[in-house]
């Protein structure tokens, strides 16, 4: 069960991304600046890497394994701090959004759930029998 749960999180994640990226490349790029673009596909870019880590984890058999879903987790919540704040930052100017700079923070706090998500992966690959 949890093995369904991870891809089809991980297909809702791969469409968003390839939405995000096209829309960067034919709606925002005449609306933003360079910098703020690079900012909009770093988040692309890192929601792209772990679709893909997603997808992996989907194929631990040992879905009892607590790690497993405490990695499904912190990526899920990685991907929607670390991207989605990333989003928010590169277009806040095109928003009227100048308040979203206090979301700075959310960022580092999305990679630091990666960096947990790939620890508790690999201690879930160790732990298989």
């Amino acid at each position: 069960m949890m093995n369904r749960q991870i891809i089809i999180t991980a297909a809702i994640f791969g469409m968003l991304g390839v939405i995000a990226g096209a829309f960067a490349a034919h709606g925002l790029k005449p609306l933003l600046d360079p910098q703020q673009l690079e900012i909009w596909h770093t988040a692309v870019q890192y929601q792209f890497y772990h679709v893909f880590a997603l997808l992996f984890l989907s194929t631990i058999k040992d879905f009892r394994n607590n790690l497993v879903r405490t990695t499904y987790y912190l990526f899920t919540l990685g991907i929607v701090l670390f991207s989605g704040s990333l989003y928010l930052l590169a277009c806040r100017d095109l928003l009227g959004w100048r308040w979203i700079i206090a979301m700075g923070p959310v960022t580092p706090l999305g990679g630091l759930m990666f960096i947990a998500g790939w620890i508790t992966m690999g201690l879930a690959a160790l732990r298989k029998n």
